[in-house]
């Protein structure tokens, strides 16, 4: 193999790392946040069926409710997200002035609601149906988790399973 060819397969090798490194978060990686300059991310708006027979709206949320959201993006067959659901749910309970929503993603409706059943949260529980929230949130993986701010901008995205400490600490920067 000549020099030329050779170095053209490590800067390939180089680049696919790069890319790999980049796309696989370990536990609770976050990105942002945002700063609310012209360059913040508004959350993608949706509506979505929910466990308690009713539906969730970011939109409505927002406009009507007026509380910050922590969006948590879950699968049942998704063990740390099966993991990290009793700390969200006692998060829930403790942090009042944030409104928490789990939605089903990339996951079939009945083993959803099976999970749903056997681990009894209390916080609102929505399903994607459609595959909307999915290709708008466009998780790297699950768990994906999402700090909202009151006027629907991304401040957090967190990558993996969330601790209580992780969402006290987020939530004091943020809301304070």
């Amino acid at each position: 193999m000549n020099r030329s060819r050779l170095s053209r397969r490590v800067i390939i090798g180089f680049f696919a790392l790069a890319v790999l490194a980049s796309a696989c978060s370990p536990t609770g990686e976050t990105t942002g946040p945002s700063d609310g300059s012209a360059d913040a991310e508004l959350a993608p708006h949706f509506t979505v069926p929910t466990a308690s027979s009713g539906e969730f709206s970011l939109s409505e949320h927002l406009a009507n409710d007026g509380r910050p959201v922590f969006l948590n993006l879950w699968a049942s067959w998704c063990f740390p997200c099966r993991e990290e659901m009793p700390t969200i749910d006692a998060a829930s309970k403790e942090f009042t002035d944030v409104a928490f929503i789990g939605v089903a993603v990339q996951d079939a409706r009945s083993d959803s609601e099976k999970f749903l059943e056997e681990i009894g949260v209390t916080y609102t529980i929505g399903f994607d149906d459609d595959g909307a929230v999915n290709r708008d949130y466009n998780p790297l993986g699950l768990p994906a988790s999402y700090i909202i701010s009151s006027d629907g901008v991304i401040l957090e995205r967190i990558f993996g399973k969330v601790t209580r400490d992780d969402l006290a600490e987020k939530f004091a920067k943020y809301f304070g």
